[in-house]
């Protein structure tokens, strides 16, 4: 991102680190014209939030990096099957609970009013099928407005989107977030969304904070994490728990994640170790 104001970042805390192990680093919008990638050693994507504002020429950018001889981390192919959030059909296919969801390519396709029965939810979110940061999210019950229904139509005249049943525990018990860097687990947080609202990111105004994890959200990750087509340097599941108390994935993020380093003292040395491994081992 070129405009990075008001957004928590901390991949910079892996700097040192990485310096420690000879590596050079530094910030490089995507949208940065006539880059000579082949200048670089390799290319982490940290914090390109914005790529939903034009995925493809997103891909685009990426694609000349994956041509070049810098290596993209992470892999192209991870960051074309992660984009859609179409992937957790693949999840859910694998055997991975994911909170339920119907897909729509556009909003004449339909007919909202039924979903609320059709997930036996009454309340609904409603989201971009290409999105970051809960832009453009709505949270709707059965007795929201005809305004917020033109809103929608508008929005999703053209755009596939997903309408899942809001999971309930969101705004008292949280969202789990696990990181995964090299093949291992690294640390975890849990996220609740500030009074009166839903979303889960800083941004928002949500609380982060550290978390000792139990067995079963690590498993339910790694499970996850197993399901990916080609392994991954980095990710982050992202879990709630349905009203059966059960684990479902919310987002299994590959592309852009924030890692949260500053909430685990030792996870920037474990991110520069992974990395100079990921990266000497493909070069």
């Amino acid at each position: 991102m070129e405009a990075t104001g008001g957004w928590s970042i901390d991949a910079d805390l892996a700097f040192e680190p990485l310096a420690a192990l000879g590596w050079q680093s530094e910030w490089l919008p995507w949208r940065t014209r006539d880059v000579d990638w082949d200048a670089w050693d390799a290319v982490y994507l940290a914090a390109t939030w914005d790529y939903p504002d034009d995925p493809a020429a997103f891909v685009d950018v990426l694609t000349a990096v994956d041509r070049s001889s810098a290596l993209l981390v992470n892999p192209l192919d991870i960051v074309r099957w992660n984009i859609p959030k179409t992937y957790l059909r693949d999840l859910e296919a694998d055997g991975v609970p994911i909170v339920p969801s119907h897909w729509y390519e556009r909003y004449a396709d339909c007919e909202l009013s039924d979903e609320f029965g059709n997930f036996g939810s009454g309340r609904l979110i409603v989201k971009p099928v290409i999105s970051t940061n809960a832009n453009n999210t709505f949270l709707i019950d059965s007795s929201t407005g005809h305004p917020v229904y033109r809103d929608l139509a508008a929005t999703f005249a053209a755009r596939p989107f997903v309408v899942q049943p809001f999971i309930e525990s969101v705004q008292e018990e949280g969202e789990y977030s696990l990181f995964w860097i090299g093949s291992d687990f690294s640390h975890g947080i849990r996220k609740r969304p500030k009074a009166q609202d839903f979303r889960v990111q800083e941004e928002h105004g949500a609380s982060i904070e550290a978390t000792a994890l139990t067995a079963e959200l690590v498993t339910a990750g790694t499970r996850a994490m197993a399901a990916v087509p080609t392994a991954p340097l980095y990710g982050r599941c992202d879990f709630v728990r349905d009203a059966m108390g059960e684990l479902r994935v919310m987002e299994l993020e590959l592309i852009e994640p924030s890692l949260y380093l500053r909430m685990d003292r030792n996870a920037p040395r474990r991110f520069a170790e992974a990395f100079d491994r990921y990266v000497r081992a493909r070069r």
